[in-house]
């Protein structure tokens, strides 16, 4: 879900909806689906690169936390990017459960002052990119109708389910730790 042909010229709002997939793959990081989102940031910095392949072509790490003042106030952005293809900055918030429209809100925030204080007169308006563990399709697309600024909301998936036939073939975290067990036991037997 995205506002991109709303707020962005036609040929930049193609390719904005290029680079924005949903879901986001990340079961590379060996997370549960119960993670938090500073777990998700530090995997995310520690398998940067897999993360950039994920978000494709032309993406650019600038910054995580990257800090923002504004009238004397700290804000962080979760991680800042800049997409090299759309000349311009990308603004990526992570959300550890379900999308709720305030969040919406606080992203268009980031997005000014990233315009603001950041963007170059040659850039293109900045995009933000809100990664969410669940959303609900109209809350997004309500949420999405007023604002000014270029924003999509995606689905990130930490796990992903594996195919039925190969599900039922694999042994159970009990069977394994049995067998653990047995083999532990089986070896202090051999050397007492």
């Amino acid at each position: 879900m995205n506002n991109f042909e709303q707020r962005l010229p036609a040929v930049h709002a193609d390719l904005a909806t290029e680079i924005l997939k949903d879901p986001y793959h990340f079961d590379f990081f060996g997370l549960g689906d119960e993670a938090h989102e500073r777990d998700i940031e530090n995997a995310l910095i520690r398998h940067i690169t897999r993360f950039l392949l994920e978000l494709g072509a032309g993406f650019a790490f600038v910054g995580r936390q990257f800090r923002l003042e504004v009238e004397g106030d700290e804000f962080f952005i979760d991680l800042l990017f800049y997409h090299t293809r759309l000349k311009c900055y990308v603004v990526v918030e992570l959300k550890a459960h379900a999308f709720k429209p305030e969040h919406a809100g606080q992203l268009n925030f980031y997005l000014a002052a990233v315009d603001a204080q950041i963007k170059a007169p040659d850039d293109k308006p900045t995009i933000g990119l809100l990664l969410c563990k669940t959303k609900k399709r109209l809350v997004a697309e309500y949420a999405l109708s007023g604002i000014a600024k270029p924003m999509g909301v995606a689905e990130y998936q930490l796990v992903r389910a594996l195919p039925e036939p190969l599900d039922t073939c694999l042994p159970t975290i009990e069977e394994i730790e049995a067998e653990f067990s047995q083999g532990l036991e089986s070896e202090g037997n051999n050397h007492g």
